[in-house]
């Protein structure tokens, strides 16, 4: 099955947003491994959660073009 060039380039940038994500959670549970999640840590991986969501709504309107 040969996927044209427009399929490739939402699969990358579908791939490199959710990259980015898994990177940014993994980050935040590496700042706060020591010390426990605690309320900050909540905050920043809901932060997380809504940036993602926007990434992915903004990446949505950008490969819809």
């Amino acid at each position: 099955m040969d996927l044209d060039e427009e399929a490739r380039r939402q699969i990358a940038v579908s791939v490199v947003a959710v990259g980015f994500f898994v990177a940014l959670i993994l980050g935040i549970g590496v700042v706060f491994a020591n010390s426990g999640l605690g309320s900050t840590g909540g905050l920043a991986l809901v932060g997380a959660i809504v940036l993602f969501i926007f990434v992915m709504a903004a990446v949505g309107v950008f490969l819809s073009d």
